[in-house]
């Protein structure tokens, strides 16, 4: 019986052990793939803080400033783009997402894009409307999708498909933080209160500046979705690598457990042996 005991002790030890080698190179892997994810992360910030500026000196610089970006409609239907990824093994960072969309939607008519495998199945199951099942590998999604996609939904929401465009995504904090959030898109904020207390550009804007701001907006939009996308993936990574840490200190103590008792079995097998060795020999 012991001996038995002893056997599935060893091969309960063998698999935990199996299984730390697994969350131990997930681990290194997320390492790697996080260092680079976080430098493109840093490195996409500057671009669209540039474009978001040259639309604020457009917008604000000219006081008969019009474009259909800034009108505000009557919201009947909204659009969410949804970033999640391609697998699980990442803590709650598919989860966590799902959770943000599902408190920013409630009671609204929605449509969505969803971005990564994950994403694609939450939106089937949910019912929801979905836009194209095309950007389903998020790993596969470069920038020049980006500006794809942002090019379909700008000329969609010029259209009057949807009045509001949301990109729901995790935002890199640090290595041990990452918080979901919602970044509203379109239509971009205008106050014509504070155009007409700011001083008129010298800038002259060909053809006319309501069509460079136009022109402008769908590189913004796509720059704004290459950001949360790189912020996302850091994200992602950053969350994988936290729970194979925690698996891998998880096996580990569980091996300590089993060895622990592996010993106490051996040892009480040990001593049966030399009790009935001492009885047979008084016999």
């Amino acid at each position: 019986m012991a001996a038995s005991s002893m056997k599935d002790i060893k091969l309960r030890i063998k698999s935990v052990e199996s299984t730390m080698q697994i969350t131990k190179a997930m681990e290194l892997v997320a390492s790697s793939k996080l260092r680079h994810a976080k430098m493109r992360a840093e490195a996409t910030r500057p671009y669209f803080t540039t474009l978001h500026d040259c639309l604020t000196d457009i917008a604000y610089g000219n006081t008969d400033f019009s474009s259909p970006y800034v009108q505000k409609r009557e919201v009947k239907k909204a659009c969410y783009i949804v970033v999640a990824g391609d697998r699980g093994l990442a803590g709650g960072y598919n989860n966590n997402v799902f959770k943000e969309l599902a408190q920013q939607i409630e009671g609204k008519n929605v449509c969505t894009l969803p971005i990564g495998k994950k994403a694609v199945e939450y939106c089937q199951r949910s019912g929801l409307e979905i836009l194209t099942e095309e950007y389903s590998v998020a790993e596969n999604v470069s920038l020049g999708d980006c500006f794809a996609i942002s090019r379909m939904l700008c000329k969609q929401y010029c259209k009057g498909e949807f009045d509001e465009l949301y990109v729901v995504y995790t935002n890199f904090v640090s290595m041990l933080s990452q918080q979901p959030g919602t970044l509203k898109m379109l239509p971009i904020r205008y106050e014509r209160e504070q155009a007409k207390n700011a001083a008129e550009s010298l800038t002259i804007y060909e053809p006319s500046t309501e069509a460079v701001y136009d022109a402008i907006v769908p590189e913004y939009v796509g720059g704004l979705l290459w950001g949360a996308m790189a912020e996302s993936v850091a994200s992602e990574q950053g969350a994988r690598r936290t729970a194979m840490d925690a698996a891998s200190k998880n096996a580990s103590e569980m091996i300590e457990d089993l060895s622990l008792r592996y010993n106490r079995a051996r040892q009480g097998a040990i001593t049966q042996e030399i009790t009935e060795i001492v009885a047979g020999a008084e016999a």
